[in-house]
């Protein structure tokens, strides 16, 4: 068993530490972009879509009161021979009414199905997001712990050894003239 550890590179923790910090902060930026995504894509069907159409409704529903009001009047004028234009656009109304009532009956059958469909992946999304910010950053504590534990150890001087870092130094000193 050897007296120490061979400790090579202290540096390579201290950047694999640095380059988790970046990818934490990344990750979660895109993590919390979905999470807003999928709220507002679920807030425009539920809440802006069906409030357009619940409106156009109410537009549409007087559209055709005035268009059979109009040919009832025509119907009852004596001066007027033919109703086919009134009769015209009270189909045309409605028409528009029932576009307007299945429109209405999709936009409320999609803000339940994307709900059920995006309930699970938001689950999904805050447990990944609650790994990174309470696990993840417990492993980076842990490994700014390490390099100073690392950094301490080096610093300790081998019996028989001149300076502190002599063990590493020479260490790393051999293995390059092995591989020349």
């Amino acid at each position: 068993m050897a007296e120490r550890a061979q400790v090579t590179s202290v540096e390579a923790v201290e950047s694999f530490r640095a380059n988790l910090i970046v990818f934490l902060k990344k990750a979660r930026a895109t993590l919390e972009e979905a999470c807003d995504e999928i709220l507002r894509a679920r807030a425009w069907v539920q809440d802006d879509r069906r409030s357009y159409w619940q409106n156009e409704m109410r537009i549409r529903g007087r559209k055709l009161e005035e268009a059979r009001a109009d040919l009832f009047s025509a119907r009852l004028s004596q001066f007027q021979d033919s109703t086919a234009l009134q009769l015209m656009a009270v189909q045309r109304a409605e028409r528009a009414v029932r576009e307007g009532e299945a429109k209405l009956l999709m936009i409320k059958k999609w803000g339940r199905e994307l709900e059920n469909q995006t309930d699970p992946l938001l689950k999904q999304l805050n447990q990944l997001q609650g790994f990174l910010t309470t696990d993840m950053g417990h492993a980076v504590v842990y490994l700014a712990q390490m390099v100073k534990t690392l950094d301490a150890y080096a610093s300790v001087t081998a019996p028989g050894a001149s300076s502190p870092l002599a063990g590493i130094e020479g260490r790393a000193d051999d293995e390059e003239e092995k591989r020349s």
